[in-house]
């Protein structure tokens, strides 16, 4: 719950009541909530919005936002490091192949 820890902690720190930061996102309070305790996920379209509200670098929030989904997806699982590992080199690599420069 990194991502919703953040939110909360870099909005009390602004001094933000809940209301205000959900209604700039155009979702409820309760909504805004879940996010922050982690029960829900905010959308990806909302990270340019809480990045620029609560003076954090967009990178750095969808950063936490995409370590939450994917510790979420296999922290339950017994081979969850290894299998990271693997993802992790085959990102690798198709960052490699993907910036090999055009021959003209």
């Amino acid at each position: 719950m990194l991502f919703g820890n953040k939110l909360r902690e870099l909005r009390e720190n602004k001094k933000l009541v809940l209301r205000k930061v959900a209604a700039q996102l155009d979702i409820d309070t309760a909504t805004m909530s879940k996010i922050e305790r982690g029960d829900r996920h905010a959308k990806k379209e909302h990270i340019p919005i809480l990045a620029e509200i609560l003076g954090i670098t967009e990178s750095d929030l969808k950063t936490l936002w995409l370590a939450d989904k994917v510790c979420e997806l296999v922290e339950e699982e017994d081979q969850a490091i290894e299998a990271l590992r693997v993802a992790e080199d085959q990102i690798e690599s198709n960052s490699k192949v993907n910036q090999k420069p055009i021959k003209v």
